[in-house]
């Protein structure tokens, strides 16, 4: 039996084992944690529920209690893309237990505080923060851990069946939160979040992550950070994505910052009710990701978002007029269609741009920008609520969604259906001597020769590789013509180092490739362009200046 254990808790085999959208929960190590990953989101909710009423008893100002929700989310700003390179970088099962046990720490902190009436508001925020922390270097993590876990053909079933366990937590935690509450206090919730984190650290203790086999190119923290960004400003699909992303969960994020008011103030709820309302919307949520795969037939990804936009911004209208608590019940599930419409389109599409060598530091950004706009949001729609109310916040919310959606509809998000896998076609380069891998910068120089008539349409093409180029780890690129030649042109770019190279053949992809062969439709000579490789002699010396 241990040697079945053993294996159960290994990696999965590579075949598919089909059976549609719940075929991941076949394999034991991905139902494993996917069930502890349930149970600690539930916890977790229960936790955020008790803090959020316990900061309405301890002050009745509407900035206090935005301020909570940015101290939840405004370490994910900071710290997210940090996080998605230690992801990338680290032994993930190590990290994420390391991770788990700050989180149990910061909820003992809070429950001892609350059972011996200590908890203020300042360390209510203070404590929240540091579990902002702990949330910011999980997240990237456990996304990434998610290929590790499950066959390739399982992959998008598995990233499902994330979103809606995520859902199932949303919709029982914070309602047994808010029950708990009211029934037997904080210290009882912060208590049930400890035994939470307890069964996660279970579940990643039993799985047995197989050692990832070291090639000599292992990169080291400051150099995939940069490698990351490099990814990120060169990547025009990224790009959209992330803008479609902050406008809509800056506007949005006014109905989280003051929901505890609003089910408080307006509707007159007690701690039970707000966690009614959180649970509706992740019943919501549960019921949107049913949904989902039908509005697919008949909605793209902007339309889905338009979609979730326009429901959002009438849920916080209908909430501004002060409805029935039944009503707002309704509501709040409506809002969670909306929401989980636009959280896994969103995000869906931000994967399905990533390859899997930045995928980690890629989430991370995406990560930061939502919690970027969810932080500035809640402060913001905070501090508006001041001067004209709750009711007033959430009316100004609602029209600026509308209008964002309106006018951010025209950038329309990437379609995502580009081979990302490695294509491995680039030749190994060629060597009198070994070269040391932190040696560099390193200039790549590659010849083409192209008819004038072509060349127009040549530096087109060049310049949509050259995003390319810049990905997947050059920091500066050029082309230039001969003087006394003209149609014999160079391509060049410059690596930081030879191991940064060598990292780069790896990374190209086939969709890569193709860009690759579309340059070279244009390339008039007898054979294949060459490419040539320069060491610096002296790397002190030499400063290229990169191009923009």
């Amino acid at each position: 039996m241990a040697d079945e254990s053993s294996r159960a808790a290994a990696a999965p085999a590579s075949p598919s084992t089909g059976g549609g959208s719940f075929a991941p929960l076949r394999l034991p190590v991905f139902a494993v944690l996917w069930a502890a990953t349930v149970i600690g989101n539930i916890g977790s909710f229960m936790r955020d529920v008790a803090s959020a009423w316990m900061v309405t008893e301890l002050s009745t100002s509407p900035a206090a209690v935005a301020l909570v929700q940015t101290a939840a989310t405004l370490p994910i700003f900071l710290l997210a893309i940090p996080a998605g390179v230690l992801s990338d970088i680290l032994d993930r099962r190590r990290f994420l237990i390391g991770v788990q046990i700050l989180l149990g720490a910061v909820s003992i902190a809070l429950l001892v505080m609350a059972r011996t009436h200590t908890l203020t508001v300042e360390a209510l925020i203070a404590l929240t923060f540091v579990g902002g922390i702990g949330a910011a270097l999980m997240g990237p993590t456990w996304q990434s851990i998610v290929p590790e876990l499950v066959p390739r053909g399982d992959l998008k079933s598995a990233v499902a069946l994330n979103s809606l366990g995520i859902n199932i937590a949303r919709a029982i935690g914070p309602a047994t939160g808010g029950l708990l509450l009211a029934a037997f206090g904080a210290a009882l919730v912060y208590g049930v979040d400890v035994l939470s984190y307890v069964i996660v650290i279970g579940a990643l203790l039993w799985w047995r992550r197989p050692q990832a086999e070291s090639k000599g190119l292992d990169e080291q923290f400051f150099g995939a950070f940069r490698a990351g960004l490099r990814y990120a400003r060169s990547s025009r699909e990224l790009h959209r994505v992330l803008l479609r992303a902050a406008v809509f969960f800056l506007f949005a994020s006014s109905v989280w910052a003051l929901l505890p008011l609003v089910a408080r103030g307006m509707l007159g709820g007690s701690a039970g009710f707000y966690g009614v309302l959180l649970g509706a919307v992740g019943g919501g949520a549960i019921l949107g990701a049913v949904l989902l795969p039908k509005l697919r037939q008949w909605l793209d990804a902007d339309g889905l978002v338009l979609t979730a936009s326009l429901l959002t911004a009438g849920v916080m209208a209908a909430l501004a007029i002060a409805p029935p608590q039944w009503a707002a019940v309704v509501l709040m599930v409506m809002l969670g269609v909306g929401w989980i419409i636009a959280l896994t389109t969103l995000n869906g599409v931000a994967q399905a741009v990533l390859p899997n060598w930045v995928r980690g530091r890629g989430l991370a950004i995406y990560l930061t920008v939502f919690n970027g706009a969810m932080a500035a949001g809640s402060l913001g729609w905070g501090l508006v609520a001041q001067p004209v109310g709750i009711a007033g916040a959430l009316l100004v919310g609602a029209g600026g969604l509308v209008v964002v959606a309106l006018v951010f509809h025209r950038v329309k998000l990437p379609a995502g259906e580009a081979d990302l896998q490695p294509s491995n076609h680039w030749p190994e380069p060629m060597l009198v001597e070994p070269v040391a891998n932190d040696r560099g910068p390193v200039m790549v120089q590659i010849e083409y020769r192209v008819r004038k008539d072509d060349l127009p349409a040549f530096l087109e093409a060049m310049q949509r590789l050259s995003l390319e180029r810049r990905r997947d780890g050059a920091y500066a690129w050029g082309v230039a013509e001969h003087t006394g030649e003209p149609g014999r042109v160079i391509e060049w770019f410059l690596v930081e180092s030879w191991a940064e190279h060598m990292r780069q053949h790896r990374r190209v992809s086939k969709a890569d490739a193709d860009l690759q062969a579309d340059v070279m439709r244009f390339h008039i000579g007898p054979e294949r362009p060459v490419a040539h490789h320069f060491l610096a002699l002296d790397s002190t010396a030499l400063r290229a200046t990169p191009i923009s």
